[in-house]
C-alpha cells in the first residue's frame, strides 16, 4: 500500500488469538471500578489539574495583553511559561477529552478537547491522527502516522533507509521541538487534505470544506491573540515576539516529542508491516502490549504533569478511561500480562527510556 493511496483500507485483528487474555483483563478492570465505586472519568484532582494547566497557559498571555507585564525579559519569561502550559494542556487535558475519557458527556469532551485549537492545533486532525490511526494501528507501517514522519527521520524498520539516517540519533531531538510549530503553520492543512483523500473524515461525519473554513478561522484567531496583539500592545520589537512565539512552541513540541516517542520507538517494541490480506494475526490488546512501553511508573510529579502518559500501555489498552486511574490499573495489567505470558514493557525512569529511545534511533539509522 502506498502512502499516496486514496482510501485507507482498514486492518482487522484476530478475535481468537489472545481472547482469554483480553477478556480476563477487561473483566478485572471493570471489577476494579465497580468494587471501588469509581467512575472511569475525571475526578476532582483532574478538574484541579485542568484549571492549573489552563491558567499556566492563559495567565501569562493575559498579563501581557493587559499591560501588567511589558519589560523585554519578563515578556520572554511569559512565553516560556506558556510553552510549559501548552505542553501541559496537550498532555493532561485535551488528550483525555479528545479520547472521550474526560467526561461521560460528549459535549464536555468536545469543548474541552477543542482547547487544542487555542494552542495552535486543530481538534479533528488530532482525533484522526492520534485516536484513529495511531491507537488503532500502533506501529503499523504506513498506517500509524506517529512513525511516518518527514524523510529525515526513520522510526520504523520498514521505512525506506537513507544515508542521513545514520545521524538521526543526534539530530532527531531538534526536530521534536518543531512539532507544534508545524501544527500552527502547514501540517494541519496538509493533514486535512490527506484525510479527505484517504476518506477518513467520514469517521467523524465531517466534510473537508466546512473544516477547512473552521481551521482557517481558528488559525487566524490564534495568530491574532498570540502574535498580532502582543506586537501591537507590547513595547517589544515584532521580531522578538515572533522569536518568543517560536521558543514557546519549541518548548511545547520538545516536551511532547520526548514523551510520546519513547513510548513506541524502543528496542523492545514491535513494528508491523500491514499484510496484503489486511488481517493482522494478533489480538488487538496483545498488539498494543507488544508495540508500547511505559516509563517512570513511580514518579508522581512527572506522571501528574504528563497526564499519566508514562503509563502508555494502560492508555493504549483503555484510552476511554481518564489517565488519573492508570497507576492503579497498571498493577492489574502487569499481573494479568505475567499470568498470560504477554510482554509488559517498562523502564524504571524517564531518563532511561529516553536513552533507550536514542539507542533505537541509532539502530534504525543503520543501513539494512
Amino acid at each position: 500500500m502506498s502512502s499516496n493511496t486514496k482510501e485507507l483500507k482498514p486492518l482487522r485483528f484476530s478475535h481468537i488469538i489472545g481472547k482469554d487474555f483480553s477478556s480476563t483483563l477487561n473483566k478485572r478492570v471493570r471489577a476494579y471500578f465497580k468494587e471501588n465505586n469509581l467512575s472511569k472519568y475525571a475526578n476532582t484532582n483532574m478538574v484541579v489539574k485542568t484549571v492549573f494547566m489552563t491558567l499556566l497557559y492563559l495567565v501569562p498571555l493575559i498579563l501581557m495583553l493587559t499591560g501588567v507585564v511589558t519589560s523585554f525579559w519578563l515578556v520572554f519569561l511569559m512565553y516560556v511559561i506558556m510553552g510549559f502550559g501548552m505542553a501541559g494542556v496537550g498532555l493532561s487535558i485535551m488528550h483525555d477529552a479528545n479520547h472521550g475519557a474526560y467526561s461521560k458527556k460528549d459535549n464536555v469532551n468536545k469543548w474541552i478537547g477543542r482547547i487544542i485549537n487555542l494552542v495552535g492545533g486543530y481538534a479533528l486532525n488530532w482525533k484522526i491522527q492520534h485516536n484513529v490511526l495511531h491507537h488503532t494501528y500502533t506501529n503499523v507501517h504506513e498506517y500509524d502516522e506517529d512513525i511516518s514522519t518527514i524523510g529525515l527521520l526513520r522510526f520504523s524498520p520498514d521505512e525506506k533507509w537513507k544515508p542521513i539516517h545514520k545521524y538521526q540519533y543526534l539530530y532527531a531531538w531538534f526536530f521534536y521541538g518543531l512539532m507544534t510549530v508545524m501544527w500552527m503553520t502547514t501540517k494541519d492543512f496538509q493533514q486535512l487534505k490527506r484525510y479527505k483523500d484517504k476518506d477518513l473524515l467520514k469517521t467523524f461525519n465531517q466534510t473537508y470544506k466546512s473544516n477547512l473554513i473552521k481551521m482557517i478561522i481558528s488559525k487566524v484567531l490564534y495568530y491574532a491573540i498570540t502574535i498580532v496583539l502582543p506586537i501591537i500592545l507590547l513595547p517589544v520589537a515584532w521580531y522578538w515576539i515572533l522569536l518568543f512565539v517560536f521558543i514557546m512552541h519549541y518548548i511545547a513540541g520538545f516536551i511532547l516529542g520526548i514523551v510520546f516517542q519513547p513510548a513506541h520507538v524502543m528496542p523492545e517494541t514491535e513494528f508491523v508491516k500491514a499484510p496484503e490480506n489486511l488481517h493482522i494475526e494478533n489480538n488487538f490488546a496483545i498488539h498494543q502490549m507488544e508495540t508500547t512501553s511505559n516509563f517512570a511508573p513511580k514518579s508522581r510529579i512527572f506522571a501528574w504533569y504528563v497526564g499519566g502518559l508514562n503509563f502508555q500501555v494502560e492508555h493504549h489498552l483503555f484510552p476511554n478511561i481518564c489517565h488519573v486511574h492508570y497507576k492503579k490499573l497498571s498493577k492489574i495489567v502487569k499481573a494479568t500480562a505475567e499470568e498470560f505470558n504477554v510482554p509488559y514493557n517498562t523502564h524504571k525512569t524517564f531518563l532511561k527510556a529516553v536513552l533507550y529511545h536514542g539507542k533505537m534511533l541509532k539502530q534504525l539509522g543503520k543501513a539494512q
